[in-house]
């Protein structure tokens, strides 16, 4: 057969030839839509039969209709019946449109769609409802304890003597072990050392004996890599009597003259009044450049800044803008409450009026006209505000502690506290701890922690302090209840402040100066090893204090290998309150108090697993009964005890024994709460409660 003619080699109403791809796809899209024209006329198209019939091989030449008569001139066979062409492998574009277009497959698409729409609303309110019903997740300082680093004796890197910032940077990995988050570093500011950097000469530079600024940015940049907070000491209610603005103050200076708190006086008598300082005799000093007196509630070389002047309280805004560009995650306010003093400078009242009117100390007057007065909060919600700008940043936010020693007036300390229409501190040191020493028993501690619990605002976090840098370090105070005392501030509410050394049980120097008038005994270096200086500087023989002899065997070093030691049992419990809700966002009850035992439960509504804590401050063993708390269960298994060999031992809820000094931390299961039948002996920060079946906390 010749291309192009006909069977007989002439011209006929169809011919063959080899179609293109492109033809084909055409040829199948025209017979097809051909094909269903027929069904619509009831008949059927056996060319396209035929032609599907021989699609399969490809080599196999297709017909093509030249004409429309050639079409109609084959009659369909009424017998047959119309089988569709089914969808098929690689079938093209056009073709499949055809088929999408059929009712069946519409359907089956609108389902699938609806029903993804459906599951996302579903999923959209779900989320939204868990979001809404969820509380408030746990910022970075309510994570883990404070730790409080002296920095003249946490680590020397350079052999001088002294601790510095690049050794604080060394000693990173520390923080890490023990699951610290939170660091606060006391001042390394530029200062004459008079009262060993709390005298600032220059706020926005760092004393050389601590280093460099560009080390104080490798040591915040480091610790934010390692999810560490840097708090900094802030000292605003007094500057150094070396400070610029002081100098330029007592010259007469017309911008800084009234910088300071300044008053006519005779030189021979500078007494305008009887205030007191802080360590004893006069707050006045006469200046013989001006020829006045200034105030100072600290050392004469720490004269107190005038925040009546809005200069001065614009000069300080500024500086903690300063800091916290650097990236600061936040400030411990120091001596805040003697910011103001009473504008007319008349005489405290005598505590003893019977006392001859010579006043030495500061107990013997009540300090009404120099501590506390109007203005010092709407001042520190300034501060507040503005570090709040800081905090918008996700992960960022800037924390406020304020240190105020009120005593008994704890009324005053609650006051720094936010409330839920005005933001302040996130809470105010609690060193009611402070006085553990004075009565060691049951009795006594439950006194100390109620006093905080029962006058803390609702809804607030609670603070505990055992020690600093300015009180005796409790290991010496009470050494045999060190490891109860760590025991029970990592399962109170809140969070505890852990000064350095505290963690493995440091306890005082000897030195040879008068303890009473002296806070050394509680700076001495940190040791962190058996070896030359306990570690703490490598280089030299002469530390800026002695090393406490007992070194050799109270160090961070041996007792990382010993599993029963105070730092084992310290990091053990943190991270079992990191990790257990009970302990760190759970209910706080009293369930027993006595002359030797103080107890409690953590509890959280919703979760069947609970603790109860037991813990001896009496000078000798004790037995506990405890069958009259339903809640618990009659059997009782030791999680840890401060006593290692008593480590998993089972007891009886009706004969629990402690020796002196041993703390237990019981874990049990029980879906009793103690709570919702003794509110009155319960406390929570913010309800909430646990669901189980999806494993999430919610508002209850």
């Amino acid at each position: 057969m010749d291309e192009g003619g006909g069977p007989d080699g002439e011209e006929g109403p169809y011919r063959k030839r080899t179609l293109t791809l492109s033809e084909q796809i055409d040829y199948s899209v025209s017979h097809i839509r051909h094909t269903l024209s027929s069904m619509e006329q009831g008949g059927i198209n056996p060319a396209f039969e035929e032609e599907e019939n021989e699609r399969g091989d490809p080599s196999i030449q297709v017909t093509k209709f030249d004409s429309e008569d050639a079409c109609n001139s084959i009659k369909p066979d009424a017998d047959e019946v119309y089988s569709q062409l089914k969808p098929y492998a690689g079938m093209p574009k056009e073709v499949l449109l055809l088929y999408s277009s059929q009712a069946r497959y519409k359907v089956l698409r609108e389902v699938l769609f609806w029903l993804t729409v459906a599951c996302t609303l579903v999923l959209i309110a779900l989320t939204i409802t868990v979001i809404a019903l969820s509380p408030r997740c746990l910022s970075w300082w309510q994570m883990s304890p404070v730790y409080q680093i002296y920095p003249r004796s946490f680590k020397d890197s350079d052999g001088d003597g002294v601790g510095d910032l690049k050794g604080i940077l060394q000693q990173l990995d520390h923080f890490q072990y023990l699951n610290i988050k939170s660091i606060w570093v006391s001042p390394f500011y530029r200062s004459p050392m008079k009262d060993f950097g709390y005298d600032v000469e220059d706020f926005r530079d760092i004393d050389p004996l601590f280093g460099t600024m560009q080390d104080f940015e490798e040591l915040l940049t480091e610790m934010h890599k390692r999810d560490l907070k840097l708090i900094m000491d802030f000292i605003p209610n007094h500057t150094s009597d070396k400070h610029r603005w002081f100098n330029l103050s007592r010259s007469g200076d017309p911008h800084y003259r009234d910088y300071y708190v300044w008053t006519d006086c005779n030189a021979s008598n500078p007494k305008p009044n009887n205030w007191v300082s802080i360590f004893g005799n006069s707050s006045w000093s006469y200046d013989e450049v001006r020829k006045q007196c200034y105030y100072h509630q600290f050392l004469k070389e720490q004269p107190d800044l005038n925040f009546r002047n809005p200069d001065v309280r614009k000069e300080i805004s500024d500086l903690i803008h300063f800091w916290l560009k650097k990236g600061v995650d936040g400030f411990r306010m120091d001596a805040v409450k003697h910011i103001f003093e009473a504008e007319h400078l008349r005489d405290e009242q005598q505590v003893d009026p019977n006392k001859p009117p010579e006043i030495t100390t500061e107990w013997d007057l009540y300090h009404d006209f120099t501590t506390t007065q109007i203005g010092l909060h709407d001042l520190l919600r300034e501060w507040r505000a503005e570090m709040d700008v800081y905090s918008r940043e996700p992960g960022r936010y800037r924390f406020l502690v304020i240190e105020s020693y009120d005593y008994h007036e704890i009324e005053k300390t609650m006051m720094y506290y936010s409330t839920p229409l005005v933001k302040e501190g996130d809470f105010p040191f609690n060193f009611y701890l402070l006085d553990l020493p004075q009565n060691t028993s049951g009795f006594w501690v439950k006194h100390l922690v109620d006093l905080w619990m029962s006058n803390m605002p609702k809804g607030q976090w609670p603070n505990w302090v055992v020690g600093n840098h300015d009180r005796a370090r409790i290991g010496t105070s009470v050494a045999p209840y060190v490891r109860a005392i760590n025991m029970m501030l990592l399962t109170l509410p809140g969070t505890a402040t852990t000064y350095y050394g505290e963690e493995i049980g440091m306890q005082n120097i000897n030195i040879t100066q008068d303890q009473s008038l002296s806070r050394d005994p509680q700076r001495s270096p940190m040791q962190w090893s058996d070896g030359v200086n306990a570690g703490f500087s490598l280089q030299s023989n002469a530390t800026w204090l002695p090393v406490h002899p007992d070194y050799k065997t109270v160090n961070v070093e041996v007792q990382k290998k010993n599993e029963s030691s105070v730092l084992a049992q310290y990091r053990s419990l943190n991270s079992l309150r990191e990790s257990e809700l009970p302990l760190h966002r759970g209910w706080f009850c009293y369930v027993h108090t006595d002359a030797s035992v103080f107890s409690y439960l953590r509890e959280l509504d919703g979760l069947n697993r609970a603790f109860l804590i037991v813990l001896n401050f009496g000078k000798e063993a004790a037995v506990t009964d405890l069958s009259a708390v339903n809640e618990l269960p009659s059997q009782l298994s030791v999680l840890m005890s401060t006593v290692h060999e008593n480590t998993g031992k089972s007891v009886s809820k009706s004969q629990i024994r402690t020796e002196a000094g041993e703390g237990l931390l019981i874990r049990f299961n029980s879906n009793k709460k103690f709570n919702q039948n003794h509110q009155e002996q319960c406390y929570i920060s913010e309800k909430a409660c646990y669901l189980g079946a999806m494993d999430i906390l919610y508002k209850c």
